[in-house]
């Protein structure tokens, strides 16, 4: 427990300091080789837990310092120590004497009595601290204040269910492959093997309890995929036919490209600006025995890349603030700030005016993030609607809102959707 303490706590203060958890893990990884697979998961869910919390955790340290504490070695230490004694089944004398163990050789290492004496008073006075917490916002929701006051204003009377939802462990979502297998044969195949499991969609399942992809049947075979049903509602909404010329725009990790080759025979082109991310589209493509044209690209500048023939069908999966996920990756929470949407708001403007002109007449245009705020939603829609005069918005089918708005629960994670077709201009009279 002292290794995966310690090194949990560096990876938690590189978060606090800008760095993405996984960057910060990958770092963590390269300067320790030689972990095994089993402490790297501890360290994995004790980050991930720390930073789901971390308000609730801000909260009871501050409570319990009696000064401010400007050793930050020794700050991350304890939240992750708190994190430990009160969400995990750890004893928590062995929480204690391996913080107290990791304290001497952190920092200035003098904190060795401070860490044991803010633990055992936490653990003395645990119900009041909690409660005390609780009765705050940021520590009720562990949610920066800006990000629970924005949530109230865009939606007054789900705001609290939004927060709720964003703060629980991610869904084991599957997508059965289609060309291979069935929902129901699947799931047969999934009892045999042990796993609980039931249907959601059309060729969504969700598994029970976590368990690693090693684990599912067929998976290196391409018979499933890992893909949250939110997501899996991209490449249905499209409507691909065979025959259709289709693009898939930011394709990385190659989920959605996936299953639209999954749903038809099209000829697909799937862009990234990331080589190295289009790789894992390259292997994902490879697993599911279909292929496409990878291509390395800005999809806000086409000219560099596209051939000039139009798509039938173009998927625009903008970059975006990724509000809608952060319960798997709960470090976006810490890392977002208010003034960042006006960027993602530019960017994505950008993005589908240039995507637009590369869609044919009767073609149709999905707008998709993995946001739930209405700057990047519902006002970036109407904005590139009042733009484009031939531009369309269509109903989403499959009970989806009308507003295209997917917001978090225990099914799925935060999405939207905007589908538009181009049409040609009618003769006057």
């Amino acid at each position: 427990m002292y290794l995966t303490q310690k090194l949990a706590s560096q990876a938690l203060g590189q978060v606090l300091a800008g760095r993405t958890l996984t960057d910060a893990l990958a770092a963590i990884w390269q300067g320790q080789p030689d972990l095994r697979p089993q402490q790297r998961g501890a360290i994995q869910d004790l980050c991930y837990g720390s930073l789901r919390h971390l308000g609730l955790l801000e909260h009871v340290l501050g409570q319990l310092l009696r000064k401010p504490l400007f050793e930050d070695e020794l700050r991350m230490l304890l939240l992750v120590s708190l994190y430990q004694l009160h969400f995990t089944r750890a004893a928590p004398y062995s929480v204690v004497d391996h913080a107290v163990k990791v304290a001497t050789h952190v920092g200035s290492g003098g904190g060795k009595g401070l860490v044991n004496a803010i633990l055992r008073n936490f653990l003395r006075s645990k119900d009041t601290l909690l409660g005390n917490a609780n009765r705050t916002e940021r520590g009720l929701w562990s949610h920066p204040q800006w990000w629970i006051n924005a949530l109230r204003d865009a939606y007054p009377k789900r705001w609290q269910a939004i927060l709720s939802a964003s703060n629980l462990h991610p869904p084991l979502t599957l997508r059965v492959n289609r060309r291979r297998e069935t929902v129901d044969n699947y799931l047969k195949r999934l009892a045999e093997a042990g796993i609980a499991a039931s249907p959601l969609g059309e060729a969504a399942i969700n598994i029970h309890r976590p368990i690693g992809i090693d684990q599912l049947p067929g998976f290196l075979d391409g018979d499933v995929s890992v893909q949250d049903w939110g997501a899996q509602r991209a490449a249905l909404l499209l409507d691909v036919k065979d025959g259709l010329r289709v693009l898939d725009a930011c394709a990385a990790p190659g989920g959605k490209t996936g299953h639209i080759l999954e749903l038809a025979d099209v000829a697909l082109t799937a862009i990234d600006s990331d080589a190295k991310r289009l790789s894992r589209v390259h292997d994902n493509l490879k697993r599911l025995q279909l292929s496409a044209t990878l291509v390395a690209g800005d999809a806000s500048n086409p000219a560099l890349w596209w051939d000039g023939t139009p798509f039938d069908r173009v998927l625009a999966d903008v970059p975006c603030s990724a509000t809608g996920v952060v319960r798997r990756n709960p470090d976006i929470k810490w890392l977002r700030r208010p003034e960042d949407f006006v960027g993602y708001s530019r960017q994505q403007a950008e993005m589908i005016d240039a995507l637009w002109a590369l869609v044919a007449p009767g073609g149709k245009l999905l707008y998709a993030t993995c946001s739930i705020f209405p700057a990047e939603n519902a006002e970036q829609a109407t904005a590139f609607a009042a733009r484009h005069a031939d531009a369309q918005r269509l109903p989403l089918p499959g009970g989806l809102p009308d507003d295209g708005q997917l917001l978090p629960t225990p099914e799925h994670d935060g999405f939207f959707y905007a589908l538009f077709e181009k049409i040609t201009a009618q003769p006057a009279g």
